[in-house]
């Protein structure tokens, strides 16, 4: 028997959509090893909560960085892991997957995505683009000739696309997204609190009171870290004002990837966009008015997609089942 699996392999969370099962696997990109050894001792969850806590001889990876394979081996492990979990080889004999990636990527990091695919023994394996596959499953009809625009803000890449008739008309992936905004936190809290504090520190604050638009003040979070001048930990609040602060360059430079896109696009696409708005997908769109944010300087509606962390694995989903449609 065959069956097919969608797989979103980002740079923060790696999500499997199982035909006919849904989204399967919703975890984060990483992996913990033992250096000594190169031993596997966790992945997913698991090692995320050893990231910024290991002692020498363990390191926890983001094999994925701007997107992109940074750590061939660790990626198909990685993935290796997250397959065998879901025990989908066991019950059935043909693997179809469906893979995402960014616009930018190059034949060497695609041919690298396959491989990697392939070794959990898949044979039929598809690449497609985040853009597209996220504007699907966002529930945008892409195969109409008129134009739809979507601004998927990950974990390593922030694509912006216009598509018309099944594909992409104008595209832009620039390595500006969800982990630039947890270093631009990590540096604004640097430089004006003068303590040091860690990814996933920043990376709560970015989720917790992270503001693009209209920040309220009133809505603040204690934080911890260690003070820069005596080493010592510490501890100091936060609020709405300071993150939007800290994101406004990195929201200003995908605000200016978004204009150059549109000027690109062909007028009678720029019409369409007027009248259907701007879809934004991925973990980044839930920061607090950032669509408010992109539909001033923008001056198009901007909406948010349901559920924007899981569109491109449902889009992954969508697209397998046209594509089994098609070969029957």
């Amino acid at each position: 028997m065959a069956k097919s699996i969608g797989i979103d392999l980002g740079t923060a969370n790696v999500l499997i959509n199982v035909q006919g099962e849904g989204i399967v696997v919703n975890e984060p990109s990483v992996v913990a090893i033992n250096t000594e050894n190169h031993e596997l001792l966790a992945v997913g969850t698991k090692a995320y909560q050893m990231v910024g806590r290991t002692p020498g001889n363990i390191q926890a990876i983001r094999p994925l960085k701007d997107g992109v394979i940074a750590d061939f081996d660790i990626t198909e492990k990685m993935l290796q892991y997250f397959i065998n979990e879901i025990d989908i080889k066991s019950r059935f004999s043909r693997l179809t997957i469906m893979i995402c990636c960014p616009t930018n990527i190059t034949s060497i990091e695609q041919k690298s995505i396959i491989e990697a695919a392939e070794q959990t023994g898949s044979k039929d394996v598809y690449l497609e683009l985040e853009p597209k596959v996220a504007a699907v499953g966002a529930g945008m009809d892409i195969f109409k000739p008129q134009g739809n625009m979507v601004i998927d803000i990950g974990g390593g890449t922030s694509d912006i696309a216009i598509l018309s008739m099944g594909d992409i008309a104008v595209s832009k992936s620039m390595r500006l997204a969800g982990d630039k905004m947890n270093t631009a936190i990590q540096n604004y809290v640097k430089t004006q609190k003068n303590i040091i504090i860690g990814e996933r520190t920043a990376e709560d604050i970015k989720k917790q009171i992270g503001s693009a638009f209209e920040p309220d003040p009133t809505n603040e979070m204690t934080i911890r870290g260690r003070d820069i001048a005596t080493g010592l930990p510490v501890t100091v609040t936060i609020s709405e004002v300071d993150t939007q602060k800290a994101l406004t360059d990195i929201l200003s430079s995908i605000i200016d990837g978004v204009k150059s896109v549109l000027e690109q696009a062909e007028p009678e696409l720029s019409a369409d966009i007027i009248d259907r708005g701007i879809m934004l997908t991925g973990g980044g769109s839930l920061i607090k008015g950032i669509d408010k944010l992109f539909a001033r300087e923008l001056q198009v509606p901007v909406l948010i997609a349901e559920d924007p962390l899981d569109t491109v694995a449902r889009g992954t989903g969508i697209l397998l089942e046209r594509i089994a449609a098609g070969n029957k």
